[in-house]
């Protein structure tokens, strides 16, 4: 047997996901690489007047504007820390399947590395967090426990409707 056929034999590629992991606050946190769509340095934004105190501004990607929200802000009410390893991640954010996908910039500290795992190794946690829908199940390992962030479950319907309007789009 070739090297290759025992490789594509021995782990089932469908139920392993590569994830960008970050941190909010000292706790992991991974986005699926799926909904990436690319990882930049922290940028210059230009606030938005009467926005939610976690969206963080805008800027002009490619001719497009993308909004940003800082998921330290909005998780735990304070702002990400300045860091070399801070970035602006944008990412595909499609609420509802028969919407066309959107930009959303993201602030995340130390997103720097990258986990490869099988899916079922996130759990759900056992609480109804209404206020935060967006927290996801969690995955233990050598290091803690990792909790993935849903991005389609980041804004409300009002946040939306600020952020947005019908002609912006990927």
């Amino acid at each position: 047997m070739s090297d290759l056929a025992a490789k594509r034999g021995a782990v089932p590629a469908a139920k392993k996901a590569l994830f960008l992991v970050f941190n909010i606050g000292g706790e992991r946190y991974a986005l699926k690489a799926t909904e990436v769509a690319e990882v930049l340095p922290r940028l210059p934004l230009k606030p938005i007047a009467h926005a939610p105190s976690w969206v963080a501004g805008i800027f002009a990607h490619r001719g497009a504007l993308v909004p940003v929200i800082d998921l330290s802000a909005l998780t735990f009410g304070k702002p990400a820390q300045a860091r070399t390893s801070t970035r602006l991640v944008l990412v595909n954010y499609q609420p509802q399947p028969w919407v066309e996908a959107r930009w959303l910039g993201l602030i995340l500290e130390q997103a720097t590395d990258t986990l490869r795992c099988d899916l079922g190794e996130f759990k759900p946690y056992g609480l109804d967090n209404r206020e935060a829908p967006y927290l996801g199940p969690v995955r233990e390992d050598a290091l803690g426990l990792m909790q993935w962030i849903g991005v389609n479950e980041l804004l409300t319907d009002d946040v939306r409707a600020v952020l947005f309007s019908a002609e912006l789009s990927v």
